[in-house]
């Protein structure tokens, strides 16, 4: 199980994340929701070992995550929200890297590795370099290279990103099948629907502090809306986006002779 625990980080001064609490048991799906600024980021990365806190603890399966990162990231997959990948590695060379990171003898490595992109149809570009792979195939990489070690920790963020509706089908499946095996996931997407039908909990961050944790459907009937997606609006009191376009067409449109 993974716990944060009143977290709090400041940048000048200035707290991004104050008292951030919240827990995901294994075969959980839970969606981590905010606008931008909110402070998913900076909690994401506490979590992953990017950044320190200033206060507060993460612990994971009841160990402080701060005692020995390696063994911690060794039980971690993470799909980070921008595609950074060593370009002039091939996806094959990138796993392998990935793999000898998290101390997989090179027996395993090859064998997870060939078959992993085999199955996300990455096999006839594995010695090409990543320079040359679309959106949609270095996001494959990515969660490729996730899920080689079997971690029993994943974080997604926006992991549909660039993914056609095939493949997007494919991770959903899979995040089905993977949370049936025990692993627990915190899911990180802007994309509401999806979070909607994939998620058992949702956590709503908005200017650095937690306003909500509960099932989809209990927020929508705590608040009487339709849809994830009102209810996020409402409780991080999103501004009327209507009328905000009404405005940027009127300036547009305006000031001329």
């Amino acid at each position: 199980m993974l716990e944060v625990q009143h977290l709090y980080r400041s940048y000048r001064g200035i707290p991004a994340v104050e008292d951030v609490s919240f827990r995901v048991a294994p075969g959980e799906v839970v969606g981590f929701l905010g606008p931008n600024g909110a402070g998913k980021s900076t909690t994401v990365k506490i979590i992953t070992g990017l950044l320190r806190q200033d206060d507060g603890i993460v612990r994971f399966q009841g160990r402080n995550i701060a005692e020995d990162m390696v063994s911690f990231r060794a039980t971690l997959g993470y799909v980070p929200e921008d595609a950074h990948l060593y370009t002039y590695l091939s996806a094959l060379e990138y796993l392998q890297l990935v793999g000898r990171l998290r101390g997989l003898t090179e027996e395993l490595i090859e064998r997870r590795a060939m078959n992993l992109l085999r199955l996300f149809d990455l096999d006839s570009w594995e010695h090409s370099p990543i320079s040359l792979y679309s959106k949609g195939m270095r996001q494959r990489v990515l969660i490729a290279a996730a899920l080689l070690h079997d971690p029993k920790l994943l974080i997604f963020d926006e992991p549909l990103s660039g993914l056609d509706v095939v493949s997007a089908r494919l991770f959903k499946d899979l995040l089905d099948l993977l949370t049936a095996q025990g692993k627990a996931v915190l899911y990180i997407s802007h994309v509401l629907e999806i979070v909607e039908q994939i998620c058992s909990r949702v956590i709503v961050i908005a200017k650095g502090r937690l306003i909500a944790d509960a099932a989809p459907s209990d927020l929508t009937k705590l608040m009487r809306l339709p849809n994830l997606e009102s209810v996020f609006a409402q409780l991080v009191q999103q501004r009327n986006t209507r009328s905000q376009a009404e405005q940027i067409v009127k300036v547009m449109q305006g000031g001329h002779e």
